[in-house]
């Protein structure tokens, strides 16, 4: 768990990488309307929990260094009995200085008499514009009142600054609790692809073997997914992001399943791809062992050292042999990379960064070159391949196949520390699961 030391801890380091006599401001995520006067469950923005482990809507953080009367001030909802009996507790702005270590904290109807003499007289402002458009118009207009006011002697700030770049390097490098909390992540999605596995049979539906995650997943304590499960049967795996999960499993195919839990706020995201009877044909072996044999050639070389982009050409170097061996190319290995020929069948980028969020954040280049990768780093490696179910170039065993293998891997000095490794990826060790 997240502790209130480090919240505070990270709260710190912001702010000393702040100018002198600046300010910070983040909002909370705005609620999100499911229908008509419905909510879809509440969900805080990564910035702005990474900075407070705050979990409510309607609230506003305001960072001040060195401010003597204290730098960490809250905005947020006042007590209100009625509300809570129909919504839930709040923390109000005494809770928000007992629980969460607020140094002041004022009911969010204050800010407009309180936000702009904060603002005046300082320097600079931190603050992401463009992220919440109706918050972009307040702040503005507070600033054209100290403007206004010039006159009298009010002074407004100079300068507006991007606070995400700062705040995205931060959350880029996980700390040993940060990776505690995503070890654990990993463990619960791995024990529930287990359980997907086990449960797959034909004429089970898509929507089944998701129920069978999900659930997984809530029984060990993380209550929601990391983001939209996919559960893709035969074609249905050649849509990257298919989710309509609906159709019924076929004996003989394959389905892939990309789903993950979220604890604590951060993100777990696993692939798998199995048969659903649980014997893979020979044409579905052929093109899983070449996508596992990428993967495994890619998280070896998701090393501190390397550069972001290593394991990617990893990928694509296996991938394409493979498809030439297999006789879906045709042609030099090397003139099929530079002509971008294997995209065809593998369309993506071998992985992303993984955080509080599951694409998280955090520059893949650093002045135009790719970064090197550095302890601290958790990325996925997801290589795949698809073909098309109407591809009339390669022979129709092939056709209709889809296959991506996917774990969350932790950049460590001993080396990569694969944080998904509980979920079984060769065809013998799927095939054992599946006979149990």
């Amino acid at each position: 768990m997240i502790t209130a030391q480090e919240f505070a801890r990270r709260r710190r380091d912001l702010m000393a990488t702040l100018t002198k006599n600046s300010i910070a401001i983040l909002t909370a995520a705005p609620e999100q309307v499911r229908s008509r006067d419905t909510y879809f469950p509440y969900r805080q923005d990564s910035n702005f929990f990474y900075l407070t482990g705050f979990h409510e809507p309607e609230a506003v953080l305001v960072l001040i260094p060195k401010r003597p009367q204290g730098q960490f001030i809250l905005f947020c909802r006042e007590r209100d009995r009625s509300r809570e009996i129909w919504d839930g507790r709040r923390a109000g702005p005494e809770g928000a200085r007992e629980l969460y270590g607020a140094d002041d904290a004022f009911p969010i109807d204050d800010i407009d008499e309180i936000l702009p003499g904060l603002l005046e007289g300082r320097d600079r402002v931190y603050y992401a514009l463009g992220r919440n458009r109706t918050f972009d118009t307040r702040l503005l207009d507070w600033i054209d009142g100290i403007r206004a006011r010039a006159r009298s002697g009010a002074v407004p700030p100079d300068e507006f600054v991007d606070l995400d770049h700062l705040l995205h390097e931060a959350r880029l490098f996980k700390t040993a609790t940060e990776l505690k909390v995503m070890r654990k992540a990993g463990a619960i999605s791995a024990r529930a692809h287990c359980r997907a596995m086990r449960a797959a049979r034909p004429g089970l539906y898509e929507y089944q073997l998701q129920a069978e995650i999900e659930h997984a997943f809530a029984s060990e304590g993380a209550r929601h997914p990391a983001y939209g499960s996919i559960v893709g049967g035969g074609a249905n795996a050649c849509v990257l992001h298919y989710v309509e999960n609906s159709a019924p499993l076929q004996d003989g195919d394959l389905v892939l399943i990309d789903a993950g839990c979220e604890l604590e706020h951060y993100a777990a995201d696993i692939t798998r791809t199995f048969p659903v009877n649980g014997k893979f044909s020979a044409p579905q072996q052929a093109l899983y062992e070449v996508v596992l044999a990428a993967q495994m050639a890619a998280i070896e070389a998701a090393r501190a050292g390397n550069h972001w982009d290593e394991p990617h050409r990893v990928t694509v170097k296996i991938i394409t042999q493979g498809l030439v061996d297999l006789g879906l190319l045709k042609g030099n290995v090397e003139d099929l990379i530079a002509r971008n020929a294997y995209t065809d069948f593998y369309m993506h980028r071998a992985g992303h960064w993984l955080g509080m969020d599951v694409h998280d954040v955090g520059d893949y280049k650093v002045d135009n070159a790719w970064r090197l990768l550095e302890p601290g780093m958790v990325m996925t490696v997801e290589p795949g391949i698809y073909v098309a179910p109407d591809n009339r170039k390669v022979a129709k065993k092939w056709r209709g196949i889809g296959i991506r293998i996917e774990d969350d891997v932790a950049i460590t000095r001993k080396g990569p520390e694969v944080l998904t490794a509980g979920v079984p990826k060769t065809v013998a060790d799927i095939e054992r699961l599946m006979a149990l």
